[in-house]
């Protein structure tokens, strides 16, 4: 099948008027082969549309050539220049036409420069584009474009680069607010600064507060998209009723209290990045809407049968094993394989011991200086025991435990200094559950339930020990014991050695 694509050029409805031909007219009577189907894109005059699908077909069929497949297409752009909605339309055009077609030709004389330069640079990627143009004598040339274009560019990036060397380059610049002196955060940043240079999607994995979102704003400000907008939603805070209005939008009218159209945050994003945190409370029905766009860059708000195009980047985060979630069928496997193209899994600060100093200075920072504007608020700084304290604790609840607990400690005393007195004060118990994970055997396996039970008691033994200090007093406390002796003797059995 021979396909033309084309716009509709001024020029083209002006000679219709005057029974004149135009590009339109000249490619589709004068190609060699001709064309079986005909597709016109405008964006303005709709009243005349009719006139000129009329117009074109007649002058088909007084030469015999395929006249039933000729048709006019809204194309929804914001204006004739603007490159990027005319990038999306005509992208989404290249792509299905050049998919279905032996050979689809592209007019260069219709239309506006934008749209030109866009149908060049999107169909010289097509092994079955040619480019046609009409001369103002009304002949049809066939137009060869003997360039690289991706080539071009790299070489124009690499001079780019060449020249901004010296430079504090924007992708360090990007991840500076990260803390970053373990070796386990070095490694991760180095992996999101990859995955910020590429387009792929990216989820990152980590427990609750471990600045998932921060990582998530440190990708997209390293990105090409930094100039773009990028907006966050946590998909567990968000009413299941609201979900679809809020990542789609809705049309006016679609629902009670709808009382004008409403774009989504995916249309909010465009061009952009859109951070979905706590992306495993999505519904199995709003995660096939998810993964429509991820595939096919298409989104339908609410109410409205219009597609809309968009180019949104998604980073995602859970705290959550998606993998469990897809083996019990709560999430989907190829929703799942769509995100996880760049995976990051953000350490617990327990495992970040070199960064925990760095942190505590500069939340130490930030809570000094919201409280400076209070008149009698005195500055306040950390003792080192109580460094050695924070260092000593586990953290579950992370950096945003840690950020809790200094802001309880820094409230109630009246010191200058804070103390690991203070520090132990503020901490909020924990209840420990006493619940059992599910254990799975298969019919040939054997464990040892002596040595399993004695290592679950060990690893708690030497969690309180951690965590008080190596006072046994208080580890015996922790642990539900009845004496200091008690926990003695279970140190004995266990192998573990304190230093109280």
């Amino acid at each position: 099948m021979h396909t033309l694509l084309t716009w509709l050029g001024n020029r083209d409805i002006l000679n219709m008027e005057h029974e004149q031909s135009a590009a339109i007219i000249t490619l589709a009577t004068k190609s060699l082969i001709p064309f079986d189907k005909i597709v016109i894109l405008s964006n303005k005059d709709e009243n005349k549309w009719i006139q000129f699908e009329r117009f074109v077909k007649k002058r088909m069929a007084t030469i015999n050539r395929p006249a039933q497949d000729i048709q006019v297409y809204k194309a929804d752009i914001v204006n004739p220049i603007d490159y990027e909605s005319i990038h999306q339309v005509t992208e989404s055009w290249i792509t299905k036409l050049s998919e279905a077609a032996d050979t689809l030709s592209i007019n260069l004389t219709s239309g506006t420069p934008a749209m030109t330069t866009l149908s060049v640079l999107l169909g010289k990627g097509k092994a079955n584009v040619q480019f046609l143009q009409a001369t103002p004598k009304n002949e049809l040339q066939q137009v060869e474009i003997p360039i690289d274009f991706g080539q071009v560019y790299v070489k124009s990036a690499a001079r780019n680069i060449a020249n901004s060397a010296t430079s504090l380059p924007k992708i360090e610049k990007a991840f500076s607010e990260l803390t970053v002196q373990s070796l386990s955060m070095k490694e991760v940043v180095e992996r999101a600064k990859r995955i910020a240079r590429s387009e792929v999607s990216a989820l990152i994995l980590g427990e609750t507060g471990t600045g998932k979102e921060l990582m998530a704003n440190a990708i997209h400000q390293g990105s090409l998209r930094a100039n773009k907008p990028i907006r966050t939603v946590n998909c567990g805070a968000l009413a299941e009723s609201l979900v679809d209005s809020t990542l789609f939008g809705h049309k006016k009218g679609a629902f009670t209290g709808a009382e004008k159209d409403h774009p989504g945050l995916f249309e909010q994003a465009n061009g952009g990045t859109l951070f979905l945190d706590e992306v495993g409370e999505l519904t199995p029905t709003i995660q096939v809407k998810l993964l429509r766009v991820l595939q096919q860059g298409e989104v339908n708000r609410l109410g409205d049968t219009k597609t809309i195009n968009v180019d949104v980047r998604v980073i995602a985060a859970t705290h959550q094993d998606l993998l469990k979630l897809v083996s019990k069928g709560k999430f989907r496997e190829d929703l799942f394989y769509r995100l996880a193209v760049g995976i990051i899994q953000m350490p617990a600060l327990r495992e970040r011991a070199e960064d925990i100093p760095f942190i505590v200075e500069q939340l130490t920072k930030q809570i000094n200086k919201a409280g400076c504007k209070h008149p009698y608020y005195v500055g306040k700084n950390i003792s080192e025991k109580g460094i050695n304290f924070i260092l000593s604790q586990s953290w579950p609840g992370n950096i945003r435990e840690l950020w809790n607990t200094l802001n309880r400690a820094f409230l109630w005393s009246d010191s200058q200094i804070i103390t690991d007195k203070d520090l132990s004060d503020a901490i909020i118990n924990r209840h420990q559950s006493n619940d059992c994970t599910d254990v799975v055997l298969s019919y040939n396996d054997k464990v040892d339930i002596t040595q399993l039970t004695e290592q679950y008691q060990k690893n708690y033994v030497e969690a309180a020990l951690k965590a008080s200090g190596n006072i046994k007093k208080h580890a015996t406390k922790m642990l539900g014991l009845k004496d200091h002796q008690t926990l003695s003797n279970w140190m004995k059995r266990l192998g573990l050695a304190s230093e109280k």
